[in-house]
Formats: C-alpha cells, sequence, structure tokens
C-alpha cells in the first residue's frame, strides 16, 4: 500500500497539514493551515474550496464531524470563524470581512439544566470543548456575490441572498432578499440595490 504524503503548504509558518477530506482548488490559495486546528468533520468532503477562491490568515473552520463547508468560485474570506455542525454555504464571488462568525449552531442547548450538563460534559472531556452534537444545527446559505461586512454574525438558518450587502457589526438573523443591504443588531433592511446586468457567472 502505497503511503500518502501529508498535504502541507510550502508557504505555511504553521507545520500543521491539510486534512484528507478537504478539497481544494488548484487554483485557490489558503494562507495557512492553521486555518484547520479546530476541524473535525469525519464527511467524505468536509471542506470545499472552489476555483481561485482566497482563504486568509485568521480564518478558521471550526467544523465538527457532522459538518460540511463550501466556498464558491473566486470567493474570498478573510478572517472569519466558521462554527459548522451541518452545512455552511458560502457563494461565488462572495466577500467575507474580518471577524464575521457563521455559525448554523450555538453548540449548546438553550434550556438551563441542560446547558449545565453539556458544561459539566466538557470540562471532563479531552480536548475541553462542546462537541455540538446535542445542539440544533440550521444550515446558513450565502448567496453569490455577497459581501458581509466586518465584525458581523450570520446565526443558524440564516440565506442570504444573492448580491446582498451586510452593514459591519451586524447581527444577522433573519433571511435576507436578494440585492438587499441589511445592519444593525438584529440587522434591519436599509435599502434595496438594483440588480446588476454583469456577465454570467462562470
Amino acid at each position: 500500500m502505497t503511503q500518502v504524503a501529508p498535504r502541507t503548504l510550502p508557504w505555511d509558518w504553521y507545520p500543521g497539514v491539510i486534512p484528507e477530506n478537504v478539497l481544494i482548488d488548484d487554483s485557490a490559495f489558503v494562507e495557512t493551515t492553521y486555518s484547520f486546528d479546530l476541524y473535525r468533520s469525519e464527511r467524505e468532503v468536509g471542506v470545499e474550496i472552489g476555483r481561485a477562491a482566497s482563504i486568509y490568515l485568521g480564518t478558521m473552520f471550526d467544523v465538527g464531524k457532522n459538518g460540511r463547508v463550501s466556498v464558491g468560485q473566486f470567493s474570498l474570506v478573510n478572517g472569519a470563524r466558521i462554527v459548522c455542525e451541518s452545512e455552511i454555504e458560502i457563494g461565488d464571488y462572495a466577500l467575507i470581512s474580518w471577524n464575521v462568525v457563521l455559525m448554523d449552531t450555538y453548540r449548546l442547548p438553550l434550556e438551563p439544566s441542560a446547558r449545565r450538563r453539556e458544561v459539566q460534559r466538557a470540562a471532563q472531556a479531552t480536548p475541553r470543548r462542546f462537541d455540538g452534537t446535542r445542539a440544533e444545527a440550521r444550515p446558513i446559505r450565502i448567496g453569490q456575490n455577497v459581501w458581509i461586512g466586518f465584525d458581523s454574525c450570520v446565526l443558524p438558518g440564516v440565506t442570504i441572498g444573492e448580491g446582498s450587502i451586510v452593514g459591519a457589526k451586524s447581527v444577522v438573523a433573519a433571511d435576507v432578499p436578494p440585492f438587499t443591504v441589511v445592519a444593525g443588531n438584529p440587522a434591519r433592511v436599509i435599502r434595496q440595490l438594483e440588480p446588476c446586468e454583469a456577465p454570467p457567472y462562470e
């Protein structure tokens, strides 16, 4: 049986590897394997990074064993925290700014006594973390050509429509229609955008 060499990045400052079930297009850029330090997906494909997409320093794929993340072609993710126990889909040409949090789960039950049990369980675990399997997860969908401003948080179950913009420091708790600007906590509609007449996505 042939031994496959671990996948590393020649420019990387961190001595990590790309997990086997992470698919990265040859034209995509991943700045560091540190982005996978919290990655635990056991799915056949846990992360897929599309053509010419860019994943920059500070981005963390905090993906649980049942999680799957897809990053569309020509998208840019710059220092975001992606917390996934189900599915997070980032469309083509999306811009995800620094300190954005995309979370398809809260990882803890909302009921106080159940949450207390999880905290007690985590205190006995190695490593000391919540496994997320006893909390509901709801997929996040981010459409093509979406721009999410810095320090924003997208909560479980949210869909952000094509061409929309999320203002900086916003908390997105409900779906955003296509070509809409939202901002605030919770995010509210600021204005509508005219659908662009750009050439079709390739």
